[in-house]
């Protein structure tokens, strides 16, 4: 009798925890950095090299800071969704390009629209490590003092443009 038991057992705790696995969002990856002054970082910008960009130069406003790469195939999945957000002027896109060769990223952003009002490079990935990046795309919300409000895992998509980027970039204007 106990040899039915013991099995029995087993696959009811293996049930129990794929239920439990099969309700979690993989999105919604927390950060450590929410509600902390975002890591300061000095990057070449991708279409002028020679300048550079820090969270300091977007002081006093709202922005959006995503991670992007021409290699990645959820970036490109976005993409079109971020144009789409650009053009409503809402937030001050920064992309991260990350990991990646320059003229790679240019010619992707050639071919596909860039919705970025400027794009950092981070070759190294070490500006994406200080953000716990965990993979691309990634984008993160940061208010006018330059603290991360909210990190979005994983490609943006029009339901969390509506439902989240653009309450959250509402409420943070509104800030003082």
């Amino acid at each position: 009798m106990l040899k039915f038991i013991i099995p029995l057992l087993l696959f009811i705790v293996l049930a129990v925890f794929l239920a439990l696995g099969l309700n979690l969002h993989p999105s919604e990856i927390p950060s450590p950095l929410i509600d902390k002054v975002a890591p300061e970082f000095s990057a070449p910008k991708l279409q002028t090299p020679e300048q550079k960009l820090t969270p300091a130069d977007l002081k006093g406003k709202v922005w959006l800071f995503n991670v992007w790469a021409s290699w990645c195939v959820s970036c490109r999945s976005e993409h079109p969704i971020l144009n789409q957000l650009a053009k409503t002027k809402a937030a001050i896109i920064v992309g991260l390009n990350y990991k990646d060769e320059p003229e790679d990223a240019k010619q992707w952003l050639d071919q596909l629209g860039n919705p970025y009002d400027v794009s950092i490079m981070d070759q190294d990935g070490r500006i994406g490590i200080n953000y716990g990046v965990y993979g691309v795309p990634e984008t993160f919300v940061i208010d006018k003092q330059g603290v991360i409000r909210y990190k979005h895992t994983g490609p943006v998509t029009p339901e969390a443009v509506q439902q989240v980027f653009l309450p959250w970039i509402a409420k943070l204007q509104a800030e003082n």
